[in-house]
């Protein structure tokens, strides 16, 4: 039995496509089980509930050289702790090729697109197979859920395409209607520990030298109701501040995103990372925030800039 999985602290997307590209994978005579690499978000048991789809369980401890599949991620500090021991044999991603290597020949299926369900259905589509009401709901909710119902700047035409073909399978009639569901469920922070908001949605990221790379957490919340996490703003930053030291980390930083509004406020750990904020996006950072203005991506506006910011000089 195959496992597929997603990315640590997973969001929509990763549990979603684990799912959905296990069941492809089994129904192609490959057996497989999804997994998952962490707690799901607050959008994420909405979407499996619409679905009638249980979440996927945790994945155990695997042998070295066991086989495994990846979805929406190919970086091994966003992957489990020993997948450089694993035998990757499938690779279905939408972001940038990271540190990924194999043991053998993979089948590898990387495209610019918003969200790794975009491409779940062009497999579907290419092997000639017919897309099931589960597996459209959990499709559909992926792509809005990434491209944060098309404001998103990593949105395609292929994944306009894909939520127009999948809304009808899905049984959704109103598209705009069900986002605007899952951004509530997703903006239902309750009384959630400030360590858990800021894990989220949150990747570790290394920059600049590849021998030593420095090593910045970036967190994002998005949510139609910023002003409930900054007025946790203090215990976020505690939070951001106690991660930083806990994992030996050189920045933390976590966007605010406000989905409506298409804007990014940005917490600020410390003086280092105000630092580099100033100088990779030209923002100054007041009483620890900083205005990112519409930078609302972390792949394809934050990461990217940082990047750039770190690299090494020629």
């Amino acid at each position: 039995m195959l496992p597929v999985f997603g990315h640590l602290n997973p969001d929509t997307d990763a549990i979603t496509s684990a799912l959905v590209y296990a069941r492809l994978l089994s129904r192609q005579g490959l057996a497989a089980q999804a997994y998952r690499l962490g707690d799901l978000n607050f959008e994420t048991p909405f979407v499996l509930e619409r679905a009638g789809v249980e979440a996927p369980p945790l994945l155990p401890a695997l042998e070295a050289g066991m086989a495994v599949a990846l979805v929406d991620h190919n970086e091994s500090a966003q992957s489990a702790p020993n997948l450089a021991d694993l035998k990757v044999t499938h690779v279905v991603d939408h972001h940038k090729l990271g540190n990924l290597t194999t043991m053998q020949p993979a089948f590898l299926r990387f495209e610019p697109v918003g969200c790794t369900a975009t491409l779940l259905l062009k497999l579907h589509r290419e092997a000639r197979l017919s897309v099931e009401q589960p597996d459209a709901m959990l499709m559909l909710s992926a792509v809005l859920s990434d491209t944060l119902h098309f404001r998103s700047p990593t949105t395609t035409p292929d994944d306009r395409e894909a939520v127009a073909f999948l809304a009808p399978i899905a049984g959704v009639r109103d598209v705009t209607a069900y986002a605007l569901e899952m951004f509530a469920a997703k903006s239902d922070l309750g009384d959630t520990p400030a360590a858990e908001l800021l894990k989220m949605d949150y990747k570790v990221f290394p920059f600049g030298d590849p021998l030593q790379p420095q090593r910045w957490g970036l967190g994002v919340i998005e949510t139609t109701n910023p002003g409930y996490v900054f007025g946790r703003q203090a215990e976020l930053l505690a939070a951001m501040q106690a991660a930083r030291a806990a994992d030996g980390l050189d920045g933390v930083l976590l966007g605010v995103v406000d989905i409506l509004n298409e804007t990014n406020r940005m917490l600020v750990a410390g003086e280092r990372e105000a630092a580099v904020v100033q100088a990779a996006f030209g923002a100054p950072t007041v009483a620890n925030v900083a205005d990112l203005g519409d930078r609302i991506s972390r792949k394809k506006q934050i990461v990217p800039a940082l990047e750039k910011h770190f690299e090494l000089p020629s």
